[in-house]
């Protein structure tokens, strides 16, 4: 079972920075900056500003937010990320909150695609407790096929945890995997796939649903 990662992010980079060039939408261009480094990109925006996040208020004011921007590498003017602070800052109280930011950025998802995705989850999630982990693979995932597995490499819980990374953001890999990672994974592969049909179809061929 092969969940095509590599080959999804490379076609949405690209297909990432075509869009950026289209576009003068400030949310839009943000989401696309994130979306070129893949699928983890904006998991990885969202990991640069939990860690401005001193208090953990779940908050960002605007200087917390420009340089979670900065840090994180999107090329934005200043004028542009204080206008787009703005537009989150819905009640003028100088803070955004964390989550509604985050959901507000993901790529929009249609109900069949998610649903799609959740049954892919719910597969690997043999002990069904909203997390995947090493344990939850074995005997979904077959680590004999793995090149590294077969040369005498990488151990079979080498390859599972490997597996698990492409999930996750690469600036936090901790072997588990929420329903919130797995579903934000593919609402950044949904991005670079204008079909619902060839989505879902992707979808049961990569995890046989």
């Amino acid at each position: 079972m092969m969940a095509g990662t590599s080959r999804h992010d490379r076609d949405m980079a690209v297909n990432a920075k075509r869009r950026l060039s289209e576009t003068s939408d400030p949310v839009e261009r943000l989401r696309l900056q994130c979306l070129t480094r893949g699928s983890s990109g904006i998991k990885g925006l969202s990991r640069a500003f939990r860690i401005l996040d001193d208090d953990s208020s779940r908050s960002l004011d605007l200087k917390e937010f420009l340089k979670g921007l900065n840090e994180y590498g999107i090329l934005m003017e200043r004028q542009e990320a204080t206008a787009l602070f703005q537009h989150f800052d819905r009640d003028g109280s100088g803070t955004i909150d964390f989550d509604e930011f985050l959901t507000t950025l993901r790529p929009p998802m249609s109900k069949a695609r998610r649903e799609v995705v959740m049954q892919a989850f719910r597969k690997l999630d043999k002990t069904g407790d909203g997390v995947l982990t090493i344990e939850d693979l074995r005997g979904v995932y077959d680590a004999r096929y793995h090149p590294k597995y077969q040369n005498g490499e990488w151990t079979e819980d080498q390859v599972f945890r490997t597996f698990l990374d492409s999930f996750d953001s690469p600036y936090d890999k901790d072997g588990k995997v929420t329903k919130d990672e797995f579903v934000n994974y593919y609402c950044g592969v949904s991005a670079s796939i204008d079909s619902d049909v060839y989505f879902i179809l992707m979808m049961k061929n990569a995890w046989r649903l």
